[in-house]
């Protein structure tokens, strides 16, 4: 291993404390965290709401703006990928893992719980595809869109180190290379290291209820534990071949098992509820979606429903974004800012779109219309069992769930493999082709985190560290924003010098 970074021994140090916190006193963990978590969806719940959507109006202006053309890249510049293999990775990447575990249940938990409205009514159906659509839709998306092309442009444009901490130096000067920039640095390995263990923990979970469904093993935390060691060592195995070959063909694998098994649903499920559904649904999305944008509830004292899922899913996004814009950046040179923008966005919210309408669609039909208990089933084993418990009810559920645990397993690989890419990154100021020691080193520490975070408070701890680890790094990339503009600005004003 070369000399080590401040940054790496710094980060690696916070993160063997907080595991040896896990082992020692995993209750204490659990209640500090749970703590922490209210007090900051209670009082800050506004600011997150508020920087999500500024950062969505951000990118729209990026994608009318003077800086559209300019280029991720120097002006000779070409994609290193093209479209199928780019959108592979934005998809595997950014929210794969998240989609198949809340597919159907996020649906079905806002059909039965909707934040307005009566229950189990069409009316709460149409209100639970939307919000879906909405927590996983173009708010997310620009949050990723955000670190990514700032980390590119200064990356592939400007020539600095593939950190964090570069992209703020048109504010602060040699300040980056201090103390500021180390923290800042530190703040979004710490946010990545516990952003991707939250979805590690889903995906452990989602994993060991598939196996439990179908077979004889109970879904208890040593299978969970069995779970991490064997997918652990499959992806560590991945992420010695590089960008290049592991996470390439991962990623492609990804797209066709996913694409497979939404088309066997669509198919086999009521296809033209699914269509209609989803057709009615953009609509009611982009109809209701500044409402949606700032709708925090004040009046209503007595429900926390936008603190528990709106408030957490930008934080958790806000989480995913060092990481998943980290690697967005590496896999984007050559492609101009009005391309990256609307990639980014638009392309993985349609996708999710037709995800949730297709699994979450089919499952509210199936208890609205047919009254199949699939509620039921999920409030008895777990969130995790909802995806296993629709596909049951179909020709070849069985053979579709080991599918689906398949492509779980796979995507559980493909983000953890990418997760230890970037943090390698990171902590290796910048480097696009980081050592394997350091990569097998975060790489272990993500697996510890998930697995002292399962057994200190199940996901609910997860969820709790992914909002606590956001907060600071939502301020960063406020920060970020207005050092991309005055860059840009730089750049623009040099051009019309030139020029004249």
């Amino acid at each position: 291993m070369k000399k080590l970074t401040t940054v790496f021994i710094i980060s690696v140090t916070i993160a063997f404390a907080f595991i040896l916190w896990g082992v020692i006193s995993p209750k204490n963990l659990a209640e500090n965290t749970s703590e922490i978590q209210t007090f900051i969806t209670e009082q800050f719940g506004w600011f997150y709401l508020l920087a999500a959507s500024g950062f969505l109006l951000f990118c729209i202006y990026l994608i009318f703006s003077r800086y559209g053309k300019i280029k991720l890249g120097k002006d000779e510049d070409e994609p290193e990928y093209n479209y199928l293999t780019w959108f592979a990775f934005l998809f595997t990447a950014g929210m794969g893992i998240g989609l198949v575990f809340w597919g159907v249940a996020e649906p079905m938990y806002h059909f039965y719980t909707p934040p307005t409205g009566d229950p189990q009514t069409p009316s709460a159906a149409g209100v639970a595809l939307r919000y879906s659509f909405f927590h996983w839709g173009f708010h997310p998306w620009a949050i990723y869109t955000i670190v990514g092309l700032t980390l590119a442009y200064f990356k592939f444009r400007i020539g600095a180190p593939g950190v964090i901490s570069a992209t703020l130096e048109p504010l602060f000067g040699e300040k980056v290379h201090g103390a500021l920039g180390k923290t800042t640095d530190v703040i979004a390995v710490f946010a990545t290291i516990f952003g991707v263990a939250t979805s590690l923990g889903f995906g452990t979970a989602q994993i060991a209820g598939g196996i439990s469904h179908l077979t004889t093993i109970e879904n208890t935390f040593g299978t969970q534990i069995i779970i991490i060691i064997v997918i652990t060592f499959l992806y560590m195995l991945s992420s010695q071949t590089g960008l290049d070959r592991g996470i390439k063909i991962l990623s492609k694998t990804n797209v066709y098992l996913a694409i497979g098994l939404m088309l066997f649903m669509l198919f086999s499920g009521p296809t033209n509820f699914i269509m209609d559904a989803f057709t009615q649904t953009v609509g009611t999305y982009i109809q209701n979606l500044v409402g949606m944008s700032f709708r925090l509830d004040p009046f209503n004292t007595e429900t926390n429903w936008v603190q528990s899922w709106t408030v957490f899913y930008w934080a958790w996004w806000i989480a995913w974004a060092p990481f998943v814009g980290s690697f967005i950046a590496r896999v984007s040179k050559g492609r101009t800012i009005r391309e990256f923008v609307i990639g980014v966005l638009a392309v993985p919210t349609l996708f999710g779109a037709l995800w949730f309408t297709i699994f979450g669609g089919t499952a509210i039909s199936l208890d609205l219309f047919h009254n199949m208990g699939i509620m039921d089933i999920i409030n008895e084993q777990g969130m995790e069992i909802a995806l296993f418990a629709v596909l049951q009810t179909f020709n070849f559920g069985k053979t579709m769930s080991l599918i689906a645990i398949l492509l779980i397993g796979s995507f559980f690989i493909t983000s953890a493999d990418s997760a230890t890419y970037v943090l390698a990154m990171q902590t290796t100021n910048g480097s696009l082709n980081p050592p394997n020691s350091v990569k097998f080193v975060w790489g272990i520490i993500q697996s510890a985190a998930a697995a002292v975070l399962l057994w200190s408070g199940g996901l609910a701890a997860l969820q709790t560290a992914s909002i606590i680890a956001a907060f600071p790094f939502a301020i960063i990339m406020i920060v970020m924003i207005f050092s991309l503009v005055k860059a840009l600005n730089k750049e623009k004003k040099v051009k019309r010098v030139k020029v004249s």
